[in-house]
């Protein structure tokens, strides 16, 4: 099982390109964005969150397992009142797929780690006003 420190360096290594109304927005963590402030500010959205159904448990699995677990991911979203944007998780190296995600907008950070917990994820990205997106694990260690 891979370490706390490789799957956050997993986590950095990557970018999370989010498709919001009026264009794309490439994000990574710790990095402020300007694009990000002004949409949420534009949009009046204080906090946002960037879930993932693929892979769980940093795990792969194969295309169509993926496809049936982000789509009930967005059912789920939906079907709680949610507008979820589409947006990709791109790891920097060739060693790991790109991954699709939602870009959930006023969800809080307490509903956004259950609903990745619930779907076998140990991290999702989150992120305020500020537009800078940060990493929140789970259960406050992968593999827990």
């Amino acid at each position: 099982m891979a370490t706390m420190t490789d799957l956050e360096s997993a986590f950095r290594a990557t970018t999370y390109r989010v498709f919001l109304p009026g264009g794309v927005c490439d994000l990574r963590l710790g990095v402020a964005s300007d694009t990000l402030r002004c949409w949420l500010e534009t949009a009046g959205v204080s906090r946002f969150a960037i879930v993932t159904a693929y892979n769980p448990g940093s795990q792969a699995v194969d295309a169509e397992q993926n496809a049936l677990l982000q789509a009930q991911l967005e059912c789920e979203l939906l079907e709680a009142g949610f507008e979820p944007y589409a947006a990709e998780n791109i790891a920097d190296g060739d060693d790991w797929a790109d991954e699709e995600s939602c870009f959930v907008a006023d969800i809080g950070l307490d509903e956004a780690l259950a609903l990745a917990m619930k779907h076998g994820q140990l991290a999702i990205v989150c992120g305020g006003e500020d537009g800078v997106p940060e990493l929140a694990w789970t259960s406050g260690q992968p593999g827990q």
